[in-house]
């Protein structure tokens, strides 16, 4: 069995949706010919923490974990924040870039994006490429692939390309710079962080992409890039997470979220229409409900605690990955937002994928696009415009209405969520690992015929 030595700081026991793709491809890859290696942070500052990951590392997996530096504790008091709070969150406000607060508060801004290039985990690169240049030699590792955000794992990477001669594969789950969550830098530390981009995008024998519009920014960015080394693999959802979990039908009518929201990842068109809908009488607090379970930040927590709100909104907070499961499969409506930015239309948060592996319907506020794409094509919900709240309150009092009255199936199959089997299938976390276990092949075939 071939050997590859997977790069990713986030990996159990950290949670949340970056650790997922990278989980579940070293669960696959083995039924695919490769035996993965993986090359990890030893005491990360994870947004979120889910120990339950823990069990899904199989157990012949190695897992190499060094030391790092992580600057987030003297940030956090540089910004008078709590230990152990939350960064990531409270850095980008709805209206677009950090609003600074005073002096300390910017100082701390400056430092970070003028410092920490290309992220903050830049404090991992001397120990990660030590350990991983001993652990390619002991373990004979025959192709490399790193997980990105953050983006520090390609550059370990790519110094483990140069130092190993061994092929890479450069993944990436969102854009690097640019990007809605690239900190504000001035231009001499932005020109660094490009020239670290391209350098990668350059230096990979292959650029792994969650969705296509990390693609088409890349070559909107660098056009002489080489657009055959970009390889699709969308994310996806694990079948084996699902069974285990028996759907329930609650007493009130419940709408889900599940995942972060800050930023500009705002609940403000749905809560708009349901406090309509609470205004007029057409929906009742005995038994209809929102849950939201995530990190927020500040907006978004006053947003929920609106007094008109009371008695409707459930916070969860942070949930394991099987428990976010169950939820979902326990709700009559999942809640999908797409950020607004730049590159919306392009955006496919992983969520979507597990949303739709629940066959729960979704209402996804999303301009026409990657992700509005996705849900059509696989009958898994209706797409409403991110400032459409006439629209979704319409289709939420439809859905609510039918369960009040005893039987949600006709106006379920009104609106047509019907799921398609066979496009849901195709994004099975099984599929798409056998599909990066061929483009690994391919690398290493071509990189036979060279030697040749």
């Amino acid at each position: 069995m071939k050997k590859v030595l997977i790069v990713s700081y986030y990996f159990p026991p950290s949670g949340g949706p970056g650790v997922q793709r990278v989980l579940k491809f070293v669960k696959y890859l083995p039924q695919f010919g490769f035996q993965p290696v993986v090359l990890t942070v030893e005491n990360g500052d994870f947004p979120a923490v889910d120990e339950s990951l823990l069990d899904e590392i199989p157990r012949n997996v190695r897992v190499v974990r060094t030391k790092i530096f992580e600057p987030y504790d003297l940030y956090r008091k540089l910004t008078g924040r709590k230990p152990g709070s939350a960064v990531d969150v409270e850095n980008i406000p709805a209206g677009g870039r950090k609003k600074s607060a005073g002096l300390t508060e910017r100082f701390a801004e400056f430092v970070r994006s003028t410092l920490f290039i290309p992220d903050a985990r830049i404090g991992w690169f001397r120990h990660a490429v030590a350990g991983g240049v001993q652990t390619m030699r002991e373990e004979n590792i025959d192709i490399i692939y790193s997980s990105s955000p953050p983006y520090t794992p390609s550059l370990v990477a790519k110094s483990l390309k140069r130092r190993t001669g061994k092929p890479w594969v450069m993944g990436l789950r969102d854009p690097w710079t640019g990007f809605i969550s690239t900190p504000d830098r001035w231009f001499l530390p932005a020109a660094v962080d490009r020239h670290m981009e391209r350098s990668c995008v350059e230096c990979a024998d292959a650029v792994e992409i969650a969705w296509e519009g990390i693609g088409k920014d890349l070559i909107k960015k660098y056009r002489e890039v080489d657009t055959s080394k970009i390889a699709y693999i969308p994310n996806g959802f694990d079948s084996e997470d699902y069974p285990e979990v028996r759907a329930g039908r609650s007493e009130k009518f419940t709408i889900t979220y599940t995942g972060s929201l800050y930023g500009r990842r705002s609940p403000r068109t749905l809560l708009d229409a349901v406090k309509a809908l609470l205004a007029e009488g057409k929906i009742s607090p005995r038994n209809f409900r929102l849950v939201f379970a995530g990190r927020f930040g500040s907006e978004v927590r006053e947003m929920l605690s609106e007094p008109e709100l009371q008695g409707i909104v459930e916070i969860k907070g942070y949930m394991a990955h099987k428990e976010s499961i169950r939820l979902l499969l326990q709700s009559d409506l999942l809640v999908l937002i797409v950020d607004e930015s730049e590159l919306s239309d392009e955006i496919v948060p992983g969520k979507v994928f597990e949303y739709i592996g629940s066959r729960k319907p979704i209402i996804a506020f999303a301009p026409e696009g990657a992700a509005a794409r996705i849900i059509r094509s696989t009958g898994s919900g209706i797409v409403v415009g991110p400032a459409d709240s006439e629209k979704a309150k319409d289709l939420i009092l439809d859905l609510y209405s039918d369960f009040a009255g005893g039987g949600r199936q006709p106006a379920v199959s009104r609106h047509r969520f019907a799921p398609n089997e066979e496009i849901i299938n195709g994004f099975d976390r099984k599929e798409a690992t056998r599909k990066l276990s061929i483009l690994f092949n391919k690398i290493l075939e071509r990189r036979h015929e060279q030697a040749v």
